[in-house]
């Protein structure tokens, strides 16, 4: 196939239509986009639809593009994510962007769902037992040490009084606890979309190259770290994935004796 017939095929995957043409206000703008996004990105690397989108979501949550967060949470749908994935995508971008832009995402989310018919609330996805105010903490530490160790908790013994001990904690909580330990995403998954989400965010050099390690620990392959960041890039921006490959070029390197 060539590009505008790879385009064409990714539109009617993910969206169900026709790719751009010259109709409109901006069909020339619409055929660049698509053209690199579903005609070149689309089929370079070894990630499918499904995680695709998910990336997409993720990012588009991060930069708070709700019109793009309704049509990809759709392209979503069709590509065969559950609607608990995608949920959880949305949701565990909380942790790093804050609750306000991850509630406004998860309100063009729940439209899309509800055009869709399907039956809100989701079913909770929670594991947490709440029995003690301990459970969130020891859970998230649980999942946190194999991959990161006690790396925030010894680059901030400098804070003032108790926020040495709260401010980490806090992190293993909320970030760990509160979301790591959902079902509906495994761990490799949730590491990988943490990358991207760090990635868009842009100024989060040291966070994003403890996160790569991290998505590497979890069991992506160099190649999907690189293919999700270079997914990403139509959305977030060619600079910010070069600031990401440039950071992480010690992790993502090819080896001598073997590919990515």
């Amino acid at each position: 196939m060539n590009r505008k017939e790879r385009t064409e095929q990714k539109m009617q995957e993910l969206f169900h239509s026709h790719a751009a043409g010259d109709e409109g206000t901006d069909g020339e703008f619409m055929q660049i986009l698509q053209g690199y996004i579903f005609g070149d990105v689309c089929y370079t690397g070894s990630l499918d639809n499904r995680m695709r989108e998910l990336v997409t979501v993720t990012v588009l949550t991060t930069l708070s593009a709700l019109p793009q967060i309704k049509a990809h949470v759709q392209a979503s749908l069709n590509a065969g994510c559950t609607p608990v994935e995608i949920r959880e995508a949305v949701y565990q971008c909380a942790s790093f962007i804050g609750f306000p832009k991850t509630l406004n995402a998860i309100s063009a989310m729940n439209e899309v769902f509800a055009e869709n018919g399907i039956e809100l609330p989701l079913p909770s996805q929670k594991t947490l037992a709440g029995e003690n105010d301990e459970e969130r903490y020891q859970k998230g530490l649980k999942i946190q040490e194999p991959l990161y160790g006690t790396e925030i908790a010894d680059r901030y013994t400098w804070l003032p009084g108790e926020f040495a001990q709260v401010v980490p904690r806090f992190l293993t909580e909320l970030c760990f606890g509160d979301f790591q330990t959902r079902a509906g995403l495994d761990g490799k998954t949730r590491e990988l979309l943490t990358v991207v989400l760090l990635a868009a965010l842009g100024g989060t050099e040291v966070q994003l190259k403890s996160h790569v390690e991290g998505a590497l620990k979890a069991g992506n392959s160099r190649e999907e770290v690189v293919c999700a960041l270079v997914h990403a890039s139509g959305y977030m921006g060619l600079p910010r994935l070069f600031n990401a490959l440039n950071e992480c070029r010690e992790l993502l390197e090819v080896e001598e004796d073997g590919p990515i």
